[in-house]
């Protein structure tokens, strides 16, 4: 499983992930970009998809959206904030003992890249944005961490996307060659770095430019799978970023592929044009079994709550003022007040709607706690299924084992021992 532990004084969000990202050494200036959609001239396709570019730039804000991404308009959060930036300082060794970074670092080192939204509004459909953002799929096939569900309504959503988004288009499909444009995502190294799920698997053939090791890896672990890219994208807009990357997107991770304007014809036939399979949506899996054997707070604590929760459910008093967004709030969540440190905390539960404390046990009309409820909802979102009022947790990262979620549940079953 995909899941991981840091110290929530290094960093306290550590979540989000849409598409490719940044790999910073320096603080970004804010990226002009987006809020391209505020001016006169979005104004037009602001009323044509229905959502409003100022409140949802309003939103990209509240939400916190820089804590991962640049490129939104704002600038980046702050050190002790930024989940992306903190990551990659442990690994260049900018950050903590050198002690310390033996820990942290295997835990951190797929977790350094995050979506840069440059340009966004040059390649990705308003419509499109809209959808990801209310019901999440995974983009990134070979990063450890996914976009989350955030708190957003049908409108919100639409207005983000306003915000960020390119013009809808209603272009003819591309017409050139498919089995050509297949035979050259075989043969121009497209394979080694992409997914195409839904199509026979793509040859990883050699990359048809070099690329500098570090700069590579990162190209790998943003690539997007490529069945999503007629969903997202425009088929001419396609052919501008196959044309040249980093003239759509000057931090594009992706190389500038030697193609004549012929072989873009075809690739983009085949992205728009090919026969994908539809999309399974795989049901949660049944839980195990409680176990007889006794299980405590210590063991579950280890194992679960400090080894995964206790990054986004902190104490605020350890984690320089900032329990994480399932504590004191960020990320757009309010601030709900589960402290996951320690098990007076984990008793107290969380603060509903009214304000009201509610205990993360309480069962449903299936006898199935709360915190049992989300664990198990994270698998169901991961298939691809909406889960309704209960978000999925750990958000935004790989679901907890069968095997970590029984332990949780035999540990409630038995009355929740101390030791």
């Amino acid at each position: 499983m995909r899941s991981w532990v840091l110290p929530v004084a290094v960093s306290v969000a550590a979540l989000l992930a849409l598409a490719g990202c940044p790999n910073n050494d320096k603080k970004p200036k804010p990226d002009p970009s987006p809020s391209a959609a505020t001016s006169s001239s979005a104004s037009s396709l602001t009323a044509a998809h229905g959502g409003d570019a100022a409140k949802g730039k309003a939103l990209v804000e509240k939400q916190q959206c820089n804590r991962c991404h640049d490129g939104t308009g704002f600038e980046a959060a702050p050190q002790g904030k930024h989940c992306v930036h903190c990551h990659t300082d442990i690994m260049d060794a900018k950050f903590g003992s050198a002690e310390s970074r033996v820990k942290w670092q295997p835990r951190v080192k797929d977790i350094q890249d995050a979506p840069s939204l440059e340009a966004s509004s040059k390649r990705l459909g308003k419509k499109w944005i809209e959808s990801y953002l209310l019901l999440p799929v995974d983009q990134r096939p070979a990063l450890v961490q996914a976009m989350p569900r955030l708190d957003l309504t049908p409108e919100q959503a639409k207005d983000i996307a306003a915000y960020l988004g390119a013009d809808d288009k209603d272009e003819p499909k591309p017409t050139g060659d498919v089995a050509k444009g297949r035979q050259l995502l075989d043969t121009k190294g497209c394979g080694t770095c992409h997914k195409m799920t839904g199509v026979s698997p793509l040859a990883a053939s050699p990359v048809a430019v070099p690329l500098e090791p570090k700069e590579y890896g990162r190209a790998m672990r943003v690539a997007p799978d490529l069945r999503f890219v007629r969903d997202k994208m425009a088929p001419s807009r396609v052919v501008a970023w196959l044309t040249d990357p980093k003239a759509v997107k000057a931090d594009s991770s992706m190389p500038k592929i030697p193609l004549s304007d012929a072989e873009v014809k075809d690739v983009v036939a085949y992205l728009y044009n090919a026969q994908i399979e539809a999309p399974r949506v795989t049901p949660p899996p049944q839980r195990l079994p409680v176990l007889t054997r006794k299980v405590t707070f210590e063991e579950v604590d280890k194992k679960v709550f400090h080894r995964t929760c206790w990054h986004c459910h902190s104490e605020p008093d350890y984690a320089i003022g900032d329990g994480g967004p399932g504590n004191s709030g960020g990320l757009g969540f309010k601030p709900r007040g589960l402290n996951l440190s320690d098990y007076a905390g984990i008793a107290a539960g969380f603060l509903n709607d009214k304000g009201e404390r509610e205990s993360v046990f309480a069962k449903d009309a299936a006898g199935v706690p709360r915190m049992v409820r989300a664990l198990v909802a994270r698998h169901a979102e991961e298939g691809g299924a909406p889960t309704g009022e209960v978000r999925g947790m750990p958000l935004g990262y790989a679901p907890l084992s069968l095997e970590d979620i029984q332990l949780v549940e035999s540990w409630i079953a038995q009355g929740r021992p101390r030791s």
